[in-house]
């Protein structure tokens, strides 16, 4: 009897998450949720008769055009990039060029490319030529401005001269020349321009982690306005006397949340302009006209996005496209110059984006595409948040995503921890929790302490506490779902990239019993070496980053991250765990991937390693991410019985054995820097 209970328990076990899989929904392929998308990113030329929008070509997500009111197949492609996706580009002001920016395997130096919409390919070529602008290597380029008055410039930012600071420069886009405007020998991280796209204000940051508001008065810089390394500050534009501007702050012991203020910088007097009439977040986007130099709305992000509008045609407008859309939360994209024509983005939990153009003149709202339309809602999980406390009763928002057409009792979790960690999830289609929630898993977010959003207190307190308190922030949201009876505590995961991937080997190496699986993605293991790898253009948030971490500069400080550090506790991992690294990562460098593996594998202890030769700080190439979930869904599903999808495409496959590293091929540069 006692050899055939647990065969009993055993197929009692597999015959309940049998029936669980039975009710779910079909298996969604995950090439629908991590592949490219049909149509993306699409925006309004300026002048309006174009539309632009990203596509594959070849394979790989590159720029397309056609007429506006022309079908998507009479569109032509305009780059063929067969290295890396295109991800992000602009209009020129004149509508003569598409621009976008680009590095070289994901290492984050970016040059700026134009190419001419109207412009004919060579003979034997598809595509137009496209011109690399700035032609630097190992240099990181920033756009500042894109001048309406002069539509043949923008004003960048490059580090050539000094890998810290960027000078500021004038490109011209016809013919790539560059004229120093102003070299930065003053720790400037920001320059602002006014309606006249006259540069008038600069943000220097200052050795103490301060930031400080500076005029423009030729080559006299005068301060008017600062911020402590505990406070924030950003200048969101002119108002429209072109005098006074909308800055965002948080200044002073009476306020905690960001609020905009009306603000002079001739004399630093401010007044209220607009604060959460909730109280419970912080000021957001705050859109100004092009047009009329007048506000339009401030925008809030809360469980979801709220806005107090300025401009009433506006809100009358929005609320018409918002009868016609309801319950998805819409949010605009591009406009033509005249403001008459806009694109717009409407989306929920279950609806990926679907484009819309509305003409404010003739009230027309008329769809352009769907992202994923082979995505369907009757498939997909809705997200709420759910609100639970912490370790010292700190009250902690997240996101849950419950797998549908299962009872919402007792089931396996995964915990995805976003990235920053100065950041925060907010509500929204979400590729990881649908792939997750589908695979049969319950999926928390929780927006943990040092998140933004949520005012400086909720900000600051996650000071000195990573791996501590705000690891708290996880294991007590793992508990509220045992509570409630949702989780099963034997059957909980965890997956996260960046500080996402800290939490998650964080988790495993200081919560050793609480998680049956880890995946960490361009993950730090060693917090010491992590801050000493640091890009030199970070320079600017050096010091906040010691502020909110610790110090190495001191001997406590250095006491400080060794203990929050993952890697001197890998000697208590007894967690199965996958790493995921970009070889190139400027952020996180390859050796924070290669060391835990290494301390893991001298200890005879089993790890996943997959490292993509061409990729940075996450993956940018569809294949490169297949491959990665593809190898996660098997992982977790071999820990926590969910379920997962056994195929893949042949590319796929050879792809997932290519990143593939065998453990005990991996050598250490130098010794990793590890106090106890």
């Amino acid at each position: 009897m006692r050899k055939l209970f647990p065969l009993l328990l055993a197929l009692a076990l597999v015959a309940r998450s049998a029936a669980a899989q039975t009710a779910l929904p079909p298996l969604i392929d995950r090439e629908l949720l991590f592949g490219d998308p049909e149509i993306s990113g699409a925006q309004l030329s300026p002048d309006g008769k174009f539309l632009s929008f990203i596509k594959p070509y070849h394979g790989t997500r590159n720029l397309w055009v056609k007429e506006l009111k022309a079908p998507f197949a009479s569109a032509r492609p305009l780059t063929n990039d067969q290295a890396r996706p295109v991800r992000d580009y602009f209009w020129s002001r004149d509508s003569k060029y598409l621009l976008y920016a680009q590095d070289k395997g994901g290492d984050e130096n970016f040059n700026i490319y134009a190419v001419d919409p109207a412009g004919a390919p060579a003979a034997g070529q598809a595509v137009p030529a496209a011109r690399d602008l700035t032609g630097l290597k190992g240099v990181r380029v920033q756009i500042l401005n894109v001048p309406l008055a002069d539509p043949n410039v923008l004003y960048i930012g490059l580090n050539d001269r000094d890998k810290a600071w960027h000078d500021l420069y004038k490109l011209n886009l016809a013919t790539g020349a560059k004229t120093l405007v102003r070299q930065n020998n003053d720790r400037i991280g920001s320059w602002v321009f006014d309606w006249n796209d006259q540069l008038r204000l600069a943000a220097r940051s200052n050795p103490d982690g301060s930031t400080e508001w500076l005029r423009v008065e030729g080559e006299k810089m005068t301060p008017f306005y600062k911020t402590s390394i505990d406070e924030a500050s950003s200048i969101e534009g002119f108002a429209k006397d072109n005098q006074h501007v909308y800055l965002a702050t948080n200044r002073g012991a009476a306020r905690d949340l960001v609020e905009i203020v009306l603000l002079d910088p001739a004399t630093g007097q401010e007044q209220p302009y607009q604060a959460d009439p909730l109280k419970r977040v912080d000021a957001g986007e705050l859109l100004l006209s092009e047009k009329t130099h007048e506000p339009v709305y401030v925008g809030f992000e809360d469980d979801r996005m709220r806005r107090v509008w300025k401009d009433k045609a506006f809100e009358q407008d929005f609320a018409n496209v918002g009868r016609q859309l309801p319950g998805l939360d819409v949010r605009p994209v591009s406009n033509t110059t005249d403001e008459r024509l806009w694109l717009l983005s409407a989306s929920a939990a279950t609806q990926p984006s679907v484009a819309y153009l509305f003409d404010r003149q003739t009230k027309q709202l008329t769809k352009q595409y769907e992202t994923w339309p082979q995505l369907h809602a009757a498939d997909l999980a809705d997200m709420k948040v759910v609100r639970y406390k912490s370790s010292d009763g700190l009250e902690i928002p997240a996101y849950l995503t419950l797998p549908k057409g299962v009872p919402a009792k007792n089931l396996p979790v995964i915990v995805v921890p976003h990235g920053g960690p100065w950041s925060r999830t907010a509500y929204g289609f979400s590729a990881m929790h649908q792939f997750l929630a589908n695979r049969g898993y319950a999926v928390l977010s929780p927006n943990f302490r040092a998140s933004t959003g949520y005012g400086k207190r909720f900000l600051n307190a996650g000071n000195g506490e990573w791996g501590r308190k705000m690891q708290d922030d996880l294991t007590w949201g793992v508990k509220y779902l045992v509570a409630e009876g949702l989780a099963d505590p034997q059957r909980v995961g965890i997956m996260g990239g960046s500080y996402g991937g800290y939490a998650t080997l964080a988790g495993v190496a200081f919560t050793p019993d609480l998680y049956r699986a880890a995946v960490a993605i361009v993950a730090p293991s060693n917090l010491t070496t992590l801050l000493n790898a640091i890009p030199p253009y970070w320079e600017a948030g050096r010091k906040q980053m010691y502020a909110r971490m610790a110090d190495p500069g001191t001997a406590d400080g250095r006491a400080a991250l060794a203990r929050m550090s993952p890697l001197g506790a890998a000697d208590k991992i007894k967690t199965p765990l996958m790493v995921v690294q970009g070889a190139n990562d400027p952020r996180v460098n390859k050796a924070e991937a290669d060391q835990i593996v290494v301390a893991l594998r001298d200890r005879n202890y089993p790890v996943q390693y997959l490292l993509a030769p061409d990729e940075g700080h996450g993956f940018a190439r569809p294949v490169n991410n297949l491959a990665m979930y593809a190898a996660a869904e098997k992982f977790l599903a071999g820990q926590l019985h969910g379920r997962y999808q056994a195929s893949m495409s042949p590319a796929v496959a050879q792809r997932l054995a290519e990143i593939t590293v065998d453990p005990k091929t991996v050598t250490l540069a130098a010794p990793a820097v590890v106090s106890k």
